[in-house]
């Protein structure tokens, strides 16, 4: 399988993905992958059930197979033995990323080139259909853009999205290793001191350019309330996302479209949606699957919309198969706007 196939038909539309599509793309990874992948290779001769078994079912069966299958995996077995997980002789352009470290030990894992320009299509139609940013910027109206990351996919997703628009963007890397701990223990100055030459540049750039687009995280945005008149729109993913923050951040920022994402390093940004006093975000379908799982007389069930559970995750990519159970818990969140499938809210998560 490759992703020209994917991009040619599959994806040419990537909020009309429907659950029968979604289906016949998740066998074709699994069937891929238990073919190909040292970790999965090994998985498939010991495991009770076969495919035709576990695929029964809606796509909400089919992901209660899944995990109840036992095929998880393991996080900390992931984070030591990345290379498992690589298919045999794959031919696409791979990179590995690792994950940004703020609130636990650093991860590893690889994106195939083409992945970027899905996730792309994705971001760009959710955007612009949400919050009409096509409708903002142009070539009348330039997006000249400042953003505060880790390097690495983070860094390749946003200068793409920027450019898509024909805007300008500064980037400003960060190591955010432990952040999170040092912000909750010590307070936003001690996080500022760690992140000093990012102080700096940022009023930098702010005092000489005329930025109307910020992306950061939500401790950051304090940096920008100077030039709150000229920020047209804030993407804003990280951890200390909730609707007082928003609450908040609208007095500061009056005239800014306010956007959440939420970020990880297997799959890139989701798009959220302010929901009342919620967030709801959604996966970018066949190729992330998220669901909140309750453990019921010792099988797993997807939670009712408005329940709790423990977050799982399911990436089905040509060149990854990952499915595992995140350190966090969310809300089952119904379909939204342009989305045609359930989404998750309001995630909680824990350091370690």
């Amino acid at each position: 399988m490759n992703y020209g196939e994917i991009l040619d038909n599959l994806y040419l539309s990537p909020l009309d993905v429907d659950e029968t599509k979604t289906l016949e793309y998740l066998r074709e990874v699994f069937e891929f992958h238990f073919q190909r992948t040292p970790y999965w290779k090994k998985i498939a001769e010991t495991l009770n059930s076969n495919l035709d078994d576990i695929f029964q079912g809606n796509l909400k069966d089919v992901f209660e197979n899944i995990f109840n299958s036992g095929l998880a995996v393991d996080e900390d077995f992931l984070r030591n033995n990345w290379l498992e997980f690589v298919p045999a002789n794959y031919q696409g352009r791979i990179r590995f990323y690792q994950s940004s470290g703020t609130t636990r030990e650093r991860a590893i894992g690889h994106w195939d080139r083409h992945y970027l320009e899905v996730l792309h299509i994705y971001l760009r139609q959710a955007l612009d259909k949400i919050y009409g940013l096509d409708e903002i910027y142009n070539e009348e109206h330039q997006m000249r853009a400042i953003a505060h990351g880790p390097y690495g996919w983070y860094q390749d997703e946003i200068s793409k999205l920027v450019w898509s628009y024909g805007g300008i963007l500064y980037f400003i890397g960060m190591e955010t290793d432990g952040l999170k701990k040092v912000y909750a223990e010590q307070g936003l100055e001690a996080a500022l001191r760690i992140l000093d030459p990012l102080v700096k540049y940022t009023k930098r750039v702010m005092e000489k350019d005329r930025i109307n687009l910020v992306r950061s995280a939500p401790p950051l945005m304090t940096l920008f309330e100077p030039y709150s008149e000229t920020i047209e729109t804030a993407i804003i993913s990280g951890v200390g996302i909730n609707h007082e923050f928003f609450e908040i951040l609208s007095q500061k920022f009056e005239n800014t479209t306010l956007i959440p994402l939420y970020g990880y390093y297997l799959f890139g940004d989701l798009v959220g949606i302010h929901k009342g006093n919620e967030f709801w975000y959604y996966p970018n379908y066949p190729f992330t699957l998220i669901f909140p799982l309750k453990n019921e007389e010792d099988e797993y069930c997807i939670v009712k919309h408005g329940e709790r559970g423990r977050v799982g995750i399911i990436v089905a990519r040509p060149e990854i198969l990952v499915i595992k159970f995140e350190d966090e818990t969310a809300i089952r969140a119904p379909p939204e706007g342009p989305f045609k499938w359930d989404g998750f809210g309001n995630p909680q998560r824990s350091m370690g």
